[in-house]
């Protein structure tokens, strides 16, 4: 689901890159990555996430997408040349992403799924193109947060198919996704760094 006026307010503000390289600093002193991996944002918007990651793990390749091609165009501006050498920009859906299957070291979800009709179909393709031992770094929010009296009236969202605490983390397990980390003001937000626990790819 692409994002409102409202959404694209707070995703794209001086503060939201702020509170990124918090919980990036946080994700990454919890489950580092190798320099030179290859990894995945999902819901890159114009690019403030994907270049902090790029300045943080240092990957041979960073996939950035987006289901808005106008965010995508945003990115490439914002990234600069950065874009055109190990920058990958590219309008998909996280519930099809374009990538081969076990060919990532690293995806990372900074509050996109809670936006996902079909969540756990994006949660299967992220798993999917996830190597065995492939880290999902993930923020999300739980509907009390952004459907609440207020929000719900200025926020868009899906409205049916909401996952909370225990879904989420229940999904994930699932999955084989399994958390080494977390951090979580209960019904409201989380955070954390699952391993993808497949010993080999089919």
């Amino acid at each position: 689901m692409k994002l409102n006026w409202a959404e694209r307010w707070v995703v794209n503000n001086p503060s939201r890159v702020f509170q990124q390289r918090i919980e990036i600093a946080w994700l990454k002193k919890k489950m580092p990555l190798k320099k030179g991996a290859r990894i995945l944002e999902i819901g890159c918007g114009r690019g403030a996430g994907a270049r902090l990651l790029h300045q943080a793990f240092e990957p041979a390749l960073l996939h950035a997408q987006d289901l808005d091609i106008e965010m995508i165009r945003k990115a490439g501006r914002y990234l600069g040349n950065a874009s055109a050498k190990d920058i990958s920009l590219a309008v998909a859906d996280s519930i099809r992403i374009p990538l081969r299957d076990c060919s990532l070291d690293a995806v990372f979800d900074f509050g996109v799924l809670h936006h996902v009709p079909d969540w756990q179909a994006a949660l299967a393709e992220i798993e999917r193109v996830l190597k065995p031992g492939g880290k999902f770094y993930i923020e999300e929010l739980f509907p009390s947060l952004y459907q609440n009296f207020i929000t719900r009236h200025i926020l868009l969202h899906p409205a049916e198919n909401r996952f909370r605490s225990a879904d989420f983390r229940s999904a994930l397990a699932g999955r084989g996704l399994l958390l080494q980390a977390a951090f979580e003001v209960p019904g409201l937000w989380f955070m954390g760094v699952a391993v993808k626990d497949r010993p080999a790819c089919d």
